[in-house]
């Protein structure tokens, strides 16, 4: 399977292989909340457009089997119009990853980016160019650019979830988004200054060493914990308990960091399900970790890992 090849691909390199497109991805855009004075076709070009560029476009050297490929799914919000053709949206990114010996899939990524600002005029191209991230118009090159980014961040996610530090490269990708990422008054998102919970803050816990621990977190998490469940129980717990001492090391050192919120977005009802049935010794040190850990979901841990 891919999955284990990726990491001699990685070593002895991927640019020999036949390349295949690694996403299922799929766009939604929503304008409801645009006046009607806008004409809503512009709004079916663009997710047109947006669903070709994702789909057309090839992320990685590494081969992708049909039945391999990354579900995921982007929901564009636009929620006004700035000026002529110039928007602001909230974006939603979720994609997931299959748990082996199961039909159950896991959340890699369940984030709503807020800040996404950009011009658009029907039927311009959806361009994205990674050497130049600005492009002629910071404005037009924005969409793209957070695009590419998530992108990025999901198939990060979703290699790391398979071999340790394995999502290192695409990490690095989208660290080169926000060190080249678009300027201007209208745009967001992309710099320290832009808030806690951001596109910078993500790229940096994701890539500093400070933060090397999530990466173990990650792979003990899918690879030693979810994917061993069937077979061993026990096993799988202790290693997703494992990863919550990971997590721990970090938040203790570096509070509330925004690398251990994303993680932990749309998680909760799946580490409940994991530890329910466990003896109440485990279960009650996994509820005090997750209290700690999980702030918006703590009242679900104590009502429900009692």
């Amino acid at each position: 399977m891919r999955k284990y090849i990726l990491v001699l691909v990685l070593l002895i390199g991927g640019s020999n292989w036949i390349l295949a497109q690694e996403l299922e991805a799929r766009i939604t855009v929503n304008a409801q909340r645009v006046s009607t004075q806008v004409d809503r076709k512009i709004f079916q070009t663009l997710q047109n457009s947006l669903n070709t560029f994702l789909k057309n476009r090839r992320w990685t050297n590494d081969k992708y089997q049909a039945n391999e490929k990354i579900v995921c799914n982007f929901f564009l919000n636009i929620s006004e119009v700035v000026d002529n053709n110039i928007f602001k949206a909230a974006l939603t990114i979720q994609a997931a990853r299959p748990v082996y010996n199961s039909n159950y899939e896991s959340p890699l990524v369940n984030f709503i980016d807020e800040f996404v600002s950009f011009r658009y005029v029907e039927y311009q191209p959806i361009e994205f160019n990674e050497n130049r991230v600005s492009g002629n118009d910071p404005l037009v090159s924005n969409l793209t650019a957070v695009l590419a980014y998530y992108v990025y961040i999901i198939l990060g996610m979703d290699y790391d979830s398979y071999a340790l530090r394995a999502g290192d490269p695409y990490f690095q990708k989208a660290l080169n988004i926000v060190n080249n990422s678009p300027d201007g008054r209208e745009i967001t998102g992309w710099k320290m200054s832009d808030g806690l919970r951001n596109r910078y803050f993500l790229a940096d816990n994701l890539t500093n060493s400070r933060y090397a621990l999530i990466h173990d977190a990650i792979y003990s998490y899918f690879r030693l914990g979810l994917d061993v469940m069937y077979d061993n129980e026990t096993e799988g717990r202790t290693a997703i308990i494992n990863t919550l001492n990971f997590l721990n090391n970090i938040n203790t050192e570096t509070p509330n960091t925004m690398g251990l919120q994303f993680f932990f977005q749309g998680r909760s009802s799946e580490l409940i399900g994991a530890f329910k049935k466990s003896l109440p010794d485990e279960k009650s040190r996994v509820r005090e970790l997750l209290i700690k850990l999980d702030l918006s979901s703590a009242n679900k841990y104590s009502q429900e890992l009692k």
